[in-house]
């Protein structure tokens, strides 16, 4: 029994993001080269944490998707091709900010429409107690 509890929780730990063990820093050739690549890595997503970019996440495959971010950079690809080339590896939860289509429109106008819901609401329920008439003035309207 203890055995198994032990193998339980081992394996919640094995799930989360792995710190990486690579403590080589990344070398740019030019500061054109780091301020590109800290821009791309400070809007894509690390696939693994939670809501974290590549650049604050410290997990093994952030780290390896930095290093491929940089690859790319150095071969030459625009940041477009590079956003493009890691939506089709990993799915558009890598971008912090999804292109708005079919599969995002409630996400980029989901808020608005429930801001608008609200207002609606609040609107007609105002609307509505002013057309009702009072009960004050109903017992002032009434001869005993």
């Amino acid at each position: 029994m203890f055995l198994l509890i032990a193998m339980t929780l081992s394996w919640g730990a094995a799930l989360h993001a792995q710190p990486s063990s690579d403590a080589a820093p990344l070398e740019f050739e030019n500061s054109l080269e780091e301020t590109r690549f800290n821009a791309l890595v400070s809007e894509l997503r690390c696939v693994m944490c939670q809501n974290q970019s590549l650049a604050d996440s410290n997990a093994q495959i952030a780290v390896d998707l930095r290093r491929e971010v940089l690859t790319l950079i150095r071969e030459g690809r625009g940041d477009e091709e590079i956003r493009q080339f890691l939506v089709q590896r990993y799915g558009e939860f890598v971008l912090y900010r999804p292109q708005v289509g079919a599969k995002t429109w409630l996400l980029w106008f989901g808020p608005a429409l429930v801001l608008a819901g609200g207002a609606l609401l609040v609107f007609s329920t105002l609307r509505s107690r002013r057309a009702r008439p009072s009960s004050e003035s109903i017992n002032d309207e009434q001869e005993w």
